[in-house]
């Protein structure tokens, strides 16, 4: 049997990525008279629009094409269950960097040069970008919610030990190769193509036909690839189709809008970061008895996709450990900031920090080894203790035996010891070590959005086309997806070519995200594939009186009983000369997966990815730099469908989440103005950050126990969670200054200058310090 899944493939683009020739929207042919557009952006953080004079831009070199919220057909908003972000404000701006109108011109430079030359009078108003003041202001942008099981109170009260503290999370900048970007042609009769940069390009197909005044059938939304997207180009890139399709319809020409870095990182959401507030009883033991949790969220000056990342951040705040009385609050702040959005991990990475950092405090006040105090409080598989807060039951817990194995393979318990030796011997040079574990729900906590579909057309050659809704954006989805097909028809995997995903192909697709776009178009396309191989059955049967169940499809070829042998290719031409229909949608629906969320209870996850990371760090305790030395990973990926982009996603999402928590600082000045918003301020890991020693590991034969596809288990977020080793392992470091008597009340990021800061307060002010 030809086998495509299982086996490394190669992403299918990567020779277009390595000789330049994978096109990307800025590199599409364009009509002789494209127009280029810019925007104008507020330059308060908040205040009142007293005058909006736009006379000069108007007369500016190059302009073709001015407009603003009176310009608007349809609504002037980016849509979402509130709608309460104008796509260009109108009587009053709430963060620097909001859009207030739009020029077109005949070139980039010229657009950008005309939307200076506006004359805005502001009244200025105060402004907010504190959590913890917005929390006492009641400035939200959708009200707080709580999930609570047991008693938290009365276990705090009664525990024999009790620990409390608050730490803050900082944001993230997704900082995707590609910048934002849409290229906006029309087309005959009022209707619309608009090339997206975008995770969802259903999305955009909405958003536009609301702000537009038409429907979803005029208008087409195509992505053919994205340089990268990581939620960023999940809910955001609504706005920069809606600049571009609005001056479209206002000068009848191609209108292209790409934003530099500096504009694409004022006018965007990051990650959301969040102020957390703790106070937990525990054991003798390190077994928590009661914990309540106070995340507090900066969401910016609309919900976006707070609601749905808060909510994540609940059902993740247990990660791997059973919490049996807990109260969890979730506040989503109203900030004069940019609406904060989708980020690789969705609001999982901030919940499970908060346990996490109580869990290593419970380990240092007590004197234990932070990784035995985890496994006392890992979830059980023997039947107790196996419920989540939100009562979904953990069935495929394997979180014992990947800590087990992984604790074994990379040496942690000597390597422990010899780090505590080094430290007690160096009294600049300190070293830390952690193993941290991580359980992350897959699924679209939305249950609708579970959903799929793929269209295929097998032509008479043999040859085969492939469309889904899922996107492409350098994860390898379009490669799995396509081995997915030729594993079904037993084709080889050069026999087909995956097309762009659009609109017109496959309609009403969810985004690709949550984990989840090979789990929901690879059943789809296998779907489609099963049906076309049904009919190609049938037919051959019938034409050769063979019973179906001696009709077989292996290398290639279809062997039809003792009758006739031949190529796939024979057997599709023979039945499109017969009028069988080789054409075939596919359709997927994620089983099981319920969930109420107004009492945040039920089964928002299909299943669990389970991983494990070992990090170890050196730091300069004179200046507070510090390296990654060595990291290894052992990571669940059910029965993978690639290893070789399995690895790969791991790999880059681990350094992705120890840039989050280490170097990538967002930082705004008493004015609300960004101050990182280049890569010359804004600092992402680059490949010197990199260990030395980093090994990937994936868990050997542990099919998902759920149907997946090929009964494999997502990639794309859980490893971003796993570099959570890397910022306990430098809190270890730090700690070990004052032989871990006290807590450094470490902050994320971890920046040298915090972990500086940190270290000197543990030198100088030891007193201050609770236990």
């Amino acid at each position: 049997m030809n086998s495509s899944v299982g086996h490394s493939i190669r992403h299918e683009s990567a020779h277009l990525h390595v000789s330049g020739e994978a096109r990307y929207i800025d590199d599409l042919p364009e009509p002789k008279d494209t127009l280029y557009a810019a925007v104008g952006m507020s330059t308060q953080a908040h205040a009142e629009l007293r005058r909006v004079d736009l006379d000069r831009v108007r007369q500016a070199p190059g302009v073709v094409a001015v407009i603003t919220a009176a310009d608007i057909p349809g609504v002037n908003h980016m849509g979402g269950l509130f709608a309460d972000e104008p796509v260009f404000a109108v009587e009053r701006v709430e963060y620097i960097g909001q859009s207030l109108f739009a020029v077109a011109a005949v070139s980039v430079e010229a657009a950008r040069r005309a939307v200076l030359l506006a004359d805005i009078d502001y009244a200025v108003l105060a402004h907010n970008l504190d959590i913890r003041q917005a929390v006492a202001a009641g400035h939200q942008v959708m009200p707080p919610k709580q999930l609570q099981r047991g008693d938290a109170e009365t276990a705090l009260q009664h525990a024999p030990h009790t620990l409390q503290g608050q730490f803050q999370l900082g944001g993230q900048e997704h900082f995707y190769l590609e910048g934002q970007i849409a290229f906006a042609q029309p087309k005959e009769d009022g209707d619309l193509l608009v090339y997206s940069s975008t995770q969802h390009p259903h999305h955009v197909q909405e958003m536009l036909a609301g702000v537009l005044g038409l429907t979803q059938k005029d208008i087409v939304v195509e992505c053919r690839r994205m340089g990268g997207a990581f939620g960023g180009k999940e809910s955001q890139p609504g706005f920069f189709a809606c600049v571009a399709a609005l001056l479209v319809q206002k000068t009848g020409r191609a209108v292209k809008y790409r934003v530099d870095r500096d504009d694409d990182m004022l006018l965007t959401g990051k990650r959301h970061c969040f102020d957390i507030v703790y106070a937990v009883g525990f054991e003798e033991s390190g077994l928590i008895s009661g914990i309540k949790l106070d995340y507090a969220s900066r969401c910016g000056i609309s919900a976006d996709l707070s609601g749905p990342v808060n909510d994540r951040s609940m059902f993740h705040a247990d990660n791997t450990y059973f919490l049996e009385n807990v109260a969890i609050i979730s506040h989503r702040c109203k900030t004069n900031s940019q609406s904060n959005t989708a980020f690789r991990g969705f609001g999982g990475p901030q919940g499970m920090m908060a346990i996490e950092y109580v869990l290593d405090e419970i380990a240092r006040y007590l004197q234990l080894d932070p990784l035995v105090v985890r496994q006392r409080n890992f979830y059980r598989t023997d039947g107790s203790r196996d419920v989540t807060q939100y009562g979904m039951k953990v069935a495929d817990n394997i979180i014992h035996e990947i800590v087990a194995e992984l604790a074994e393979t990379a040496d942690y318990t000597a390597r422990r010891q010899a780090i505590q030796a080094f430290n007690a011997a160096n009294p600049y040079l300190k070293k830390g070590i952690a193993l941290t574990p991580v359980k992350f729900g897959i699924s679209f906590t939305a249950t609708h959005l579970n959903q799929a579909g793929a269209l295929l057309h097998v032509y008479s050659d043999g040859t085969v086309q492939l469309n889904h809704g899922g996107t492409e954006m350098g994860q390898g989805l379009y490669t799995k997806v396509a081995q997915v097909v030729a594993e079904t028809l037993q084709i080889a995997l050069a026999d087909i070519r995956c097309t762009a995903t659009s609109t017109e192909k496959v309609p009403n697709a969810s985004a690709t995200a949550a984990s989840s776009g090979a789990d929901l178009n690879g059943m789809a396309a296998r779907d489609a594939a099963q049906t076309i191989k049904q009919r190609l059955i049938n037919f051959a049967a019938e034409q050769y009186a063979v019973a179906a169940e001696h009709i077989v499809f292996a290398n290639g070829r279809v062997h039809i009983g003792d009758v006739a042998n031949l190529s796939f290719a024979e057997l599709a031409h023979q039945a499109w000369f017969q009028r069988v229909s080789l054409s075939a949608t596919g359709f997927y629906r994620t089983p099981k997966i319920h969930y109420d969320p107004h009492t945040l209870s039920g089964r928002p996850f299909y299943y669990f990815a389970y991983g494990a990371a070992v990090s170890e760090v050196l730091v300069d305790t004179l200046t507070g730099e510090y390296r990654i030395q060595r990291v290894d990973i052992l990571h669940d990926v059910g029965n993978s469908l690639n290893p070789a982009l399995d690895i790969g996603q791991i790999e880059g999402g681990f350094v992705q989440g120890a840039g989050w928590l280490t170097t990538e600082q967002l930082y705004w000045n008493a004015a609300g103005r960004l101050l990182t918003h280049a890569p010359s301020t804004y600092k992402i890991p680059l490949a010197e950050d990199v260990p030395a020693m980093f090994k990937v590991s994936l868990v050997n034969k542990k099919p998902n126990p759920e149907d997946t596809i090929y009964r494999s288990k997502a990639v794309g977020e859980p490893p971003l969670m796993l570099a959570m080793s890397v910022f306990y392992a430098l809190k270890y470091a730090v700690e070990s200054v004052a032989a871990h008597r006290y807590s450094s009340r470490l902050n994320a990021p971890a920046t040298p200058e915090e972990v500086l800061l940190a270290i000197e307060r543990l030198q100088n002010q030891p007193e201050d310090f609770p236990a």
